[in-house]
């Protein structure tokens, strides 16, 4: 980038010309007319100042090279661990296990919408047995003479499990992550209230919002999974509460990490 009008085939000597003065610097100038140069640029004030300030300039660039990248925000590191995991949950989808070859171990994967058809028939003869019984109760109480009923609040029977089943400790929770980001289905909790409750009562904090809700089966017992980004590349905390669980009451079924350590 030199300049020709000035100190290379021109005048040689201030004021000095920027480009020459860069060449100079960067050492692109052939070997003689360097030679003849810096003896000039040396002894003027002006054009060392320039020169100094290229030196800085330098250094400055320098140090940029070699400073730590500055770690990426939590929120996009979030954002990208989910469309990672979703990205891997669409290219490599959890094989799905055959009934017979299913262990004791293993977590059988449920479709959603078949199990909520088939925990609608359930609570549908449940309630025709409830009011069967609840007729007879009634009959009874009127056929003997001087029975009286008895106060209190009835017992409140749990709801029924619905949703993929999982181990006890969680076990097969990790291969619901890929159908489960994005999904808001608060399952027993019902209400995002309800769940915000909970998660208060576990200690978490309410304002990490999960990257997906979904109904379990943990053992037997209804819960809701939540699925939360810890900051780390495809890694996930999975916690599930109880459908008793409230305000003082956390009823944590499990809590896990569960992916790249």
């Amino acid at each position: 980038m030199t300049d020709e009008s000035r100190g290379i085939g021109g005048t040689v000597g201030p004021p000095w010309s920027v480009d020459v003065l860069a060449d100079l610097h960067a050492g692109v100038l052939e070997d003689a007319r360097a030679a003849e140069l810096w003896p000039l640029v040396n002894a003027d004030p002006e054009a060392r100042a320039i020169l100094d300030a290229l030196d800085a300039t330098q250094t400055d660039l320098a140090s940029l090279a070699e400073a730590p990248a500055p770690p990426m925000p939590a929120e996009f590191a979030a954002r990208l661990d989910a469309a990672l995991a979703a990205e891997a949950a669409a290219r490599f989808p959890a094989p799905r296990a055959a009934p017979e070859q299913a262990g004791s171990g293993d977590a059988q994967v449920v479709d959603l919408a078949a199990a909520r058809r088939r925990r609608n028939k359930r609570l549908g003869w449940a309630a025709g047995v409830l009011t069967a019984a609840a007729a007879a109760v009634v009959a009874v109480t009127v056929a003997i003479p001087g029975t009286t009923q008895q106060s209190g609040t009835p017992n409140v029977a749990a709801p029924a499990p619905t949703g993929p089943s999982v181990g006890s400790d969680g076990a097969g929770a990790q291969a619901l992550i890929g159908k489960g980001l994005g999904v808001r289905d608060f399952g027993p909790l019902q209400t995002e209230d309800k769940l915000d409750a909970c998660v208060a009562a576990a200690g978490l904090d309410p304002k990490v919002r999960p990257e997906g809700i979904r109904p379990v089966n943990v053992g037997g017992k209804a819960g809701t999974m939540i699925i939360l980004t810890t900051g780390k590349l495809a890694q996930f905390r999975l916690v599930a509460f109880g459908a008793d669980c409230g305000p003082g009451n956390p009823a944590v079924l499990f809590d896990k990490v569960v992916g790249e350590k």
